[in-house]
């Protein structure tokens, strides 16, 4: 439990007021159709891309202070640099690409390749790989820490009060509020770094007081364990936020262009969270729950008022990212499974009954990550596992529907994204029981990419084989 002045307490509050007001007021003065709704008419210019791209893409804020806690530098090198390489070739090779197909999905585009049951898989994968279940443990863990009382009721007031506004403005208040986050936490960690340099001193207290490995760039990892989450970054390739405001870029220059820019704040906030993290290993040597230690070096360090708006910084860094795929994961069962199901039997839903199933989808997304949330209680291990078991189905498959050239088979691509995903998830969850490791000693993310991998270059050497 941490102890907040009455100050910080009514700060706090105006900022879930503030959010409300934002989201609520931002619906368009007109009705825009389903388009409006899911993508703000397509109209995002480059400030709103790069503020609601970085804000959303951060959102594993606990996760990440934990990590530096345990690891130290190596968090930069983990969940920083290949994520920076990745959304370089999303930017580079792809963001115009997404935004000339002028659809508004990941499903929209498989559906356009490979046909339904392509369609509908991929739809599955999507919804579970943009579960906002971290994003609501990190939030609910937060608003227990600051006001007490039992964590599931936290958890669900938080998962409340980050979507509720989503289910009249759609992506639109989702863009606006995260303008307003993407302010907000950047002030939050600048506020907090210094602070923590004013009380500790620079470099010299952190060699002093540091573990040797927190300032290596491994932590004390094995390359493996590295390595693998190198390959889960391959998740920027696949990430529906990122296509989703490709999608909503007013161009494909804005899209391109939002995203290199996104990556310079990236770094800029990446140096932040690393150094606080840093700090809290320092200060806070004993610490039983890394996962609490940005705010409890709050709790050590920070005054009134600015403690207040740190915790605002940490609020709105985790808020961004859990309405935004909470609503993603709404716009799957709505357009990609629902809707596609009625479209295909030529019983395509109206445009308000599409927008209708998308606000039930907000309830459903939202119950199932406040479950996830309560069954999983570790942000990094929700991070893993949902990488690791979703990525592979995807990956190959979609980034080859780009390709006249390349792109698979209907029957070649569905095969390819159930045994990739299968496999690696089999894989998993084998090992979880076990309790002695992963078969052959090899993290699950491999066997599926190796094999969703396999089906489709020898499909494809098949094809041109025939062709010759």
């Amino acid at each position: 439990m941490i102890k907040l002045a009455t100050a910080d307490i009514v700060l706090i509050i105006a900022y879930f007021t503030l959010i409300l007001i934002i989201g609520f007021r931002a619906r368009h003065r007109r009705e825009g159709g389903v388009d409006d709704f899911f993508l703000a008419g397509r109209t995002l210019t480059l400030p709103a891309f790069v503020a609601t791209l970085v804000a959303t893409w951060y959102g594993g804020i606990l996760g990440i202070g934990e990590f530096s806690f345990r690891y130290g530098l190596s968090n930069w090198i983990v969940f920083g640099a290949p994520y920076y390489v990745f959304a370089l070739v999303f930017a580079l090779f792809i963001a115009k690409r997404v935004r000339q197909t002028n659809l508004a999905t990941i499903p929209d585009k498989l559906y356009a390749s490979y046909g339904l049951p392509s369609a509908l898989v991929g739809a599955l994968l999507t919804f579970f790989l943009v579960s906002p279940a971290p994003y609501v443990l990190m939030l609910g863990t937060l608003v227990h820490m600051i006001f007490g009382g039992p964590l599931w009721v936290s958890v669900v007031f938080t998962a409340v009060i980050s979507v509720i506004y989503l289910a009249k403005g759609g992506f639109r208040s989702d863009v606006h509020v995260n303008v307003a986050e993407f302010i907000l936490m950047f002030a939050g960690f600048a506020l907090m770094l210094f602070f923590a340099w004013h009380a500790f001193g620079g470099a010299d207290y952190l060699q002093k007081n540091l573990p040797p490995l927190h300032l290596t760039w491994h932590g004390g990892n094995s390359w493996q364990f590295i390595m693998v989450w190198f390959f889960i970054a391959l998740w920027t390739l696949v990430d529906p936020g990122f296509h989703q405001r490709c999608y909503a870029a007013k161009d494909g220059a804005t899209a391109q262009k939002g995203i290199l820019v996104s990556i310079l704040f990236w770094i800029v906030f990446d140096f932040l969270t690393t150094m606080t993290g840093l700090y809290a290993r320092a200060a806070l040597p004993d610490l039983p729950q890394p996962a609490q230690s940005f705010p409890l070096l709050a709790e050590q360090i920070l005054p009134p008022l600015a403690k207040g708006i740190f915790y605002i910084g940490l609020l709105a860094t985790i808020m961004s990212t859990l309405s935004s795929m909470t609503f993603i994961g709404a716009m799957t069962l709505s357009n990609d499974l629902i809707g596609r199901w009625h479209s295909h039997h030529n019983r395509p839903l109206s445009p308000k009954a599409l927008t209708q199933w998308t606000r039930a989808g907000l309830v459903i997304t939202a119950l199932w990550a406040v479950v996830m949330a309560l069954l999983l209680p570790s942000v990094v291990q929700i991070w893993y596992a949902i990488g690791t078991a979703i990525i592979p189905g995807l990956l190959v498959p979609l980034l080859l529907s780009y390709s006249s050239r390349w792109k698979l088979a209907p029957g070649i691509a569905l095969t390819s994204m159930a045994g990739g995903s299968g496999l690696s998830l089999l894989w998993l969850l084998a090992g979880q029981a076990s309790g002695g490791g992963y078969w052959l000693g090899i993290e699950p993310l491999y066997p599926g990419l190796l094999l969703t991998g396999i089906i489709a270059f020898t499909a494809m050497a098949l094809h041109q084989s025939r062709r010759g």
